[in-house]
C-alpha cells in the first residue's frame, strides 16, 4: 500500500511499483529471458547464413523471410488475442521457436544445415511470432493494478532495451566460445526459461469482445484504429518517423567513407544508439509517469528528426556519437509514450487487434525504411538522404498534429482507467479545429481520447 499524503500533495513516485506485483515480475522475467534469447538468436542465425553464403544478398532474403509472415498473420493473431485465452497463446507460440533451436542446433553440428532450412524455420517462428506478439502485449494491462500501468510499461521497455545490448553481445560471445552450434542450445534453455515463468502466471481472462477469427473481427480493429486519432496518430507517427528517419542502414557508409572510423568506430556508432535508449529508459522509470503522454510523443519525434538532420550533416566522429545516442534517447521515450498511450486508449476486448494492427505498422516501417534510404541513398549521397530523412520526420510530425490534434492533448486517464470517450469513433468526435490546435497551437483542454531475423 503506498504512503498517506495530505490532500494536497501527490503520493510519491516509485519506481519499482510495477515489479512488486507478482504477476508482473513473473511477466517481465518471461519478456527478459525471451528478448535475450530471441536477439541473440538472430545473431548467430546472421553469422551463420553469411557464413554459409558469403553473399549479402542472402542475409537481406533472411530480413524478408520474416517479414511476409508477418505482413500476412499478425491482424489474424490479434482476432486470436481478442478471442481465446492470450497467455495460453503465448506459452503455445514460444514452443514454435524452442523446437526452431533444437532442429538448428542439431543440424549444425551435425554437418546438414542449410539455407533453406534456415529461411523456411524463420518463416516458421515469424508465424509463430505474429501470434505470440499481440497476445503477449494485451496481457499486460491485466496483470498490474491501473495506476501502474504507466509504470508497467517503462519497467518493461527498460528490460527489453537491456536485452537488446545483452542478446546480440552474448551471441557473438558464444559464437566464439562454443561455436553455433552450442549457441543455439543457450537460446533453447533462455527459451525454455521464458515458457516456465510465463507458465507460473496467474492470468484471469478478462472478457472476449472478438467472436473468433472471422474477417469482421479482423476489420473491426482495423477500422478501430482508422476511427480514432490517438490510435492512428500515434501509430503513423511511429511508422514515418522510422520510414524517414532511420540512420541505421546508411551507418557503414558513415563509419566507412564520411567519418573514416572503420569496423570499430562502426561498432560503437552501433553500441551509442541503445546506451542512449537504455540510459533514457532509466531516466523514464525514475520520474513519475508523463500525464500528457500525447505531447510528450510528438515532442520526442520532433527531437528524433531535428537531431538526425543533425547527425547528417556532423563530421565529427564523437559529435555523432552524442547525436546517435540522442537519437536513441528520443525513440525510447517515443516507444515507452507510444506504448502507454494505445494501450489506454483501447478498450481490452479490441487490445490484441489493435496491438496487431500496431505490430504491423511497426514491421512495415522497419522494413521500408532500409528501402527508402537505400534508394534515396543510391540516387544522391548518403548524407542527402540521412538530412531529407530527418526534414521528412518533421514534416509528418506537423501533419499529423494538424490533421490529427486529439493525439497531442491526450492525457492518461486518472487511476490508468480508459474512459468511455477513448472508444469513441472519429465520425463521433468533434472536427479538427481550423486554427490547427496541436503541437503548433494551444490544446484543447481537459479532452480525454481515446523490436527473428
Amino acid at each position: 500500500m503506498s504512503e498517506s499524503t495530505p490532500d494536497n500533495a501527490s503520493p510519491r513516485h516509485d519506481p519499482l511499483a510495477a515489479l512488486r506485483q507478482p504477476n508482473f515480475l513473473l511477466f517481465t522475467s518471461s519478456r527478459t529471458f525471451y528478448g535475450i534469447g530471441v536477439t541473440m538468436l538472430q545473431t548467430v542465425m546472421l553469422w551463420q547464413v553469411y557464413e554459409i553464403s558469403d553473399s549479402p544478398l542472402a542475409l537481406g532474403l533472411t530480413g524478408l523471410a520474416r517479414l511476409i509472415p508477418s505482413l500476412i498473420f499478425t491482424l489474424i493473431g490479434g482476432a486470436a488475442a481478442d478471442s481465446y485465452n492470450r497467455r495460453n497463446i503465448v506459452l503455445a507460440t514460444q514452443t514454435v521457436p524452442i523446437v526452431c533451436g533444437v532442429v538448428l542446433a542439431l543440424a549444425t553440428i551435425d554437418g546438414w544445415v542449410t539455407l533453406g532450412l534456415i529461411y523456411g524455420l524463420v518463416v516458421a517462428m515469424g508465424v509463430a511470432a505474429s501470434f505470440e506478439g499481440p497476445a503477449r502485449v494485451a496481457i499486460l494491462p491485466a496483470i498490474v493494478r491501473p495506476e501502474t500501468f504507466a509504470n508497467a510499461v517503462t519497467v518493461t521497455s527498460t528490460l527489453q532495451s537491456f536485452a537488446f545490448v545483452a542478446g546480440p553481445a552474448l551471441g557473438g560471445i558464444f559464437i566464439a566460445v562454443i561455436g553455433v552450434g552450442g549457441s543455439y542450445g543457450v537460446f533453447v534453455a533462455l527459451a525454455i526459461m521464458s515458457v516456465l515463468t510465463m507458465a507460473l502466471l496467474r492470468y484471469v481472462e478478462p472478457p472476449k469482445g472478438a467472436g473468433g477469427v472471422t474477417i469482421a473481427a479482423i476489420k473491426e480493429g482495423v477500422v478501430f484504429v482508422r476511427a480514432n486519432q490517438v490510435l492512428l496518430g500515434a501509430m503513423a507517427l511511429d511508422m514515418f518517423a522510422v520510414i524517414f528517419g532511420g540512420v541505421k542502414a546508411l551507418l557503414p557508409i558513415y563509419a566507412s567513407d564520411i567519418l573514416e572510423v572503420g569496423p570499430k568506430g562502426f561498432g560503437l556508432l552501433n553500441a551509442s544508439f541503445e546506451i542512449g535508449a537504455f540510459l533514457m529508459s532509466f531516466v523514464l522509470l525514475v520520474r513519475p509517469p508523463t500525464e500528457r503522454s500525447g505531447r510528450a510523443l510528438i515532442w520526442a519525434v520532433v527531437i528524433f528528426g531535428a537531431v538526425t538532420v543533425l547527425f547528417g550533416f556532423s563530421r565529427n566522429f564523437y559529435l555523432s556519437l552524442v547525436l546517435y545516442a540522442l537519437i536513441g534517447a528520443s525513440d525510447m521515450i517515443s516507444v515507452v509514450m507510444r506504448s502507454t498511450t494505445i494501450q489506454l486508449a483501447t478498450p481490452d476486448a479490441l487490445r490484441g487487434r489493435v496491438s496487431a494492427v500496431n505490430q504491423v505498422f511497426i514491421q512495415s516501417s522497419n522494413q521500408m525504411n532500409t528501402l527508402y534510404s537505400g534508394i534515396v541513398a543510391s540516387v544522391t549521397n548518403a548524407t542527402f538522404a540521412v538530412v531529407s530523412g530527418g526534414f521528412g520526420t518533421l514534416f509528418t510530425v506537423g501533419l499529423i498534429g494538424w490533421r490529427l490534434p486529439k493525439l497531442y492533448s491526450y492525457r492518461i486517464p486518472k487511476g490508468g482507467v480508459v474512459k468511455s470517450e477513448a472508444t469513441k469513433p472519429a465520425e463521433e468526435e468533434e472536427p479538427p479545429s481550423s486554427d490547427g490546435t496541436g503541437p503548433t497551437g494551444k490544446a484543447k483542454p481537459e479532452e480525454t481520447p481515446s523490436a527473428a531475423p
